[in-house]
């Protein structure tokens, strides 16, 4: 479904709406999409497609996921959520997976963002070189 500027930007709307005090606060999501639902406006349906889309694009902006080969110890592990907590804001959480298939290094994703410094990702890289 394709959705309308219309929708969008009303989309938009609701997600400002849903924060509280910077962050999403769940009982006003449910409350918005009630009353959309209940309100039936034109493009009801595009509105809340839109508006989900945004809610999890948020979500995920908030959320750190951590890769490493091995278990990153205690002290290593809250070294990298202090420096992502520095760039993304002190909201972010964070979560560690163990990916023997990196082979070494780390890959960490927070939102869109993705760093990729694992030795799988340099091999991969060096054979397309060649």
């Amino acid at each position: 479904m394709k959705v309308t500027k219309d929708a969008a930007r009303s989309a938009r709307q609701l997600l400002r709406l849903s924060h509280k005090d910077g962050t999403l606060d769940d009982d006003r999501i449910k409350e918005i999409t009630t009353k959309v639902s209940e309100a039936k406006p034109r493009g009801y349906l595009a509105i809340l497609q839109e508006f989900g889309r945004l809610v999890r694009l948020d979500v995920e902006q908030r959320q750190a996921v951590i890769e490493t080969a091995a278990e990153l110890g205690a002290q290593a592990g809250n070294a990298v959520i202090e420096d992502l907590r520095r760039k993304y804001g002190n909201t972010l959480s964070a979560e560690f997976k163990v990916n023997p298939d990196l082979l070494g290094g780390m890959r960490v994703k927070v939102g869109s963002d993705v760093w990729d410094g694992s030795v799988k990702a340099r091999l991969t890289e060096l054979k397309n070189k060649l």
